[in-house]
């Protein structure tokens, strides 16, 4: 008996006289090269067409066209699959369980994409002003009842959060404040600036009891770990700097990046670092050992945006033009988001999975976590007196409860968001979703 052997291209198409083995083994190669592309409903209505022209039971549910292989010989049971979504939900023919790709070799698999859920359109119900250049930084207090700013007049404000009022302004800095944290675990709030300066704060006192030195140059983010009494901060000197809040020891110091770390966080349960930086790179480290676990170079521009879920395991990065969602520890890529068309500064997202998205030009989109749909695109309109120019979002955060959300603006204003009241799916439809095909890639 001949030994089987695959004649053709990678990419190549059957032969007419192909024999057996090498047909399964050309479609097991075709199968893992489709194992991460997903169906959207439109093109799954052509491949029901197809099946069923192959003599292969198609059927519909609920609406949406869905593909089903119900017999065949062994030889002709086949997926067909294009390009892909990964705002796709697999399932059982029970559609009872989730499933994998690999499950479409299986008799009785299905394939649907998820519509959106519907959100509310955010509205700005307050301005606030008070700084005298750009703001630059924003977090909001565990206990949610005030917020801190950071700005380029050297100053950290502080605000009730109910009232907007005025509490509180810390001078410190010698230059811009660029970066803020509370701790959830001790009255202590820290800053980084473009001094070089890792700050902290006693909440009880309102003085400077802590400064961690290390950095080369201006600190641009930090992040304090929830549960550890460590504290992390990045900036243009392209390292990643742990530090033990109590004793100001430096733990560990992350170096890769080939240029400025615009944004880092802590990923707690790992425990994990993620770091952005404008090498367009974003890299995922071993906080215990000190190491690079992935690097991530899907963005072409240098990433400035960069939030994690707060119930999940998933977090987004945005560059230019581009964001994207990737899943911890590995940092797989899950989704694509709607294209901003702006440089994207910041994103911030809440526990209803409504991500916001800031752009340098003013630009605003507010998108669906689970299936990157922008829901709502607006625009930023500067404070009477500024200029055009003065449009940029450079930081934002959502409060705890995650029905309000903060934006620190180039207009050296501060704007708070909600959800319109009284809004409806029928009043307040949104931006129109439309099935596309996302590269993953």
């Amino acid at each position: 008996m001949p030994v089987a052997k695959d004649l053709f291209p990678e990419y190549g198409t059957l032969a007419t006289g192909e024999n057996e083995p090498s047909r399964n083994i050309r479609r097991a190669q075709k199968l893992r090269e489709f194992q991460n592309l997903e169906l959207p409903p439109y093109l799954a209505k052509q491949v029901a067409a197809k099946m069923a022209e192959k003599g292969l039971a198609v059927e519909a549910t609920g609406g949406v066209a869905v593909q089903r292989i119900a017999g065949g010989s062994q030889s002709g049971q086949k997926a067909l699959m294009g390009a892909s979504s990964s705002a796709l939900t697999k399932h059982t023919p029970s559609a009872s369980q989730p499933t994998t790709h690999d499950s479409l070799t299986n008799l009785g698999a299905n394939l649907t994409q998820s519509k959106p859920a519907w959100h509310a359109p955010w509205e700005i119900y307050r301005v606030i002003t008070g700084h005298q250049g750009w703001v630059r930084s924003v977090c909001v207090e565990p206990e949610n009842q005030w917020f801190a700013t950071g700005s380029a007049d050297k100053t950290i404000k502080i605000w009730d959060l109910a009232t907007g009022k005025l509490r509180l302004t810390l001078t410190g800095h010698i230059m811009g404040v660029r970066a803020l944290g509370v701790s959830p675990r001790h009255p202590y709030m820290f800053s980084g600036g473009e001094d070089k300066m890792v700050k902290c704060w006693d909440l009880e006192t309102n003085k400077v009891v802590r400064h961690y030195h290390g950095h080369l140059s201006a600190v641009y983010s930090l992040d304090i770990h929830p549960t550890l009494d460590v504290l992390v901060s990045a900036g243009r000197d392209a390292v990643a700097r742990v530090w033990d809040i109590r004793t100001r020891d430096p733990v560990v110091v992350l170096s890769g990046h080939k240029s400025t770390i615009n944004r880092v966080k802590f990923q707690a349960s790992e425990p994990q670092v993620i770091t952005a930086s404008a090498d367009e790179t974003v890299r995922l480290w071993n906080l215990q050992a000190g190491k690079t676990m992935t690097t991530l170079t899907h963005h072409k521009k240098s990433v400035r945006g960069l939030t994690l879920h707060p119930e999940e395991f998933t977090f987004s990065t945005a560059s230019a033009n581009s964001s994207k969602q990737w899943k911890c520890p590995e940092g797989d890529l899950v989704l694509n988001y709607d294209d901003q068309n702006a440089i994207i500064n910041t994103l911030s997202v809440n526990q209803d999975n409504v991500m916001f998205s800031g752009g340098d030009n003013g630009s605003i989109g507010f998108y669906d976590w689970k299936t990157g749909h922008m829901f709502q695109s607006t625009q930023s309109i500067p404070i009477p007196g500024s200029i055009e120019s003065e449009n940029g979002i450079f930081d934002s955060s959502f409060d705890k409860t995650g029905l309000r959300l903060i934006t620190c603006e180039a207009d050296k204003s501060i704007k708070m968001w909600r959800e319109k009241p009284n809004a409806t799916a029928e009043s307040d439809p949104g931006l129109e979703w439309k099935p596309k095909i996302y590269q993953t890639y």
